[in-house]
């Protein structure tokens, strides 16, 4: 999946001209927490801000000549919108931000925050579809994996997505979820196999 299509495009924008209390007050009224800074003609990237760090610029700013500019990240990671959805999170998680601007030839195109790529994550998971799921330990062994989706098949499972435990581990767990469904029928022909459950739902 593209970051174009899970994007906010052309979203709220300031100026590094505008003041820090115009800028707060711009979130504000649209609930917002990011606020990519654009140039006035051309809406090239020249920054990005947070409500954080409008809030620890207020004060400063009402005494002297701190201003948008000075509280801005300048050089803020961005992403282009055909890049996949996973560089985005990958990015998210690992730089602890919440949102990014989407860039295309140094324009700014769209911003995407982690609560865009949450939503896309549980739309692609199923969760809030009515579902039922299944954890199997496995392990390493791509016959034991293929013997436990038989299984499951075979007791009327029907697979929606396959997760699993990213770490390296001779006890992998993979999560089978599955259209709502008796999960208990298929909990029992895989114990009989002699692969272990960890949980089930539904």
């Amino acid at each position: 999946m593209k970051i174009k299509s899970l994007m906010i495009p052309d979203p709220i924008v300031i100026t590094k001209e505008a003041s820090i209390a115009q800028a707060i007050e711009i979130m504000k009224i649209n609930s917002i927490r990011h606020l990519p800074v654009v140039s006035k003609k051309t809406r090239c990237l020249q920054g990005f801000v947070t409500m954080a760090d409008l809030r620890l610029g207020l004060i400063p700013s009402m005494v002297s000549d701190v201003s948008l500019s000075d509280v801005m990240n300048k050089n803020p990671i961005t992403i282009d919108p055909d890049e996949d959805i996973e560089i985005a999170a990958q990015l998210i998680y690992k730089h602890k931000i919440g949102g990014i601007p989407v860039v295309k030839k140094a324009k700014l195109v769209g911003i995407i925050t982690e609560s865009d790529i949450l939503r896309a994550f549980i739309d692609m998971m199923g969760i809030l579809s009515g579902s039922s799921r299944i954890d199997v330990e496995i392990g390493d062994d791509r016959d034991a994996f293929n013997q436990a989706l038989r299984i499951i098949q075979e007791c009327q499972g029907d697979v929606i997505n396959i997760g699993m435990t990213a770490q390296e581990s001779s006890k992998r767990v993979y999560y089978f979820r599955l259209s709502s469904c008796n999960t208990q029928t298929i909990k029992g022909s895989l114990e009989k196999s002699g692969f272990k459950i960890v949980d089930i739902m539904g």
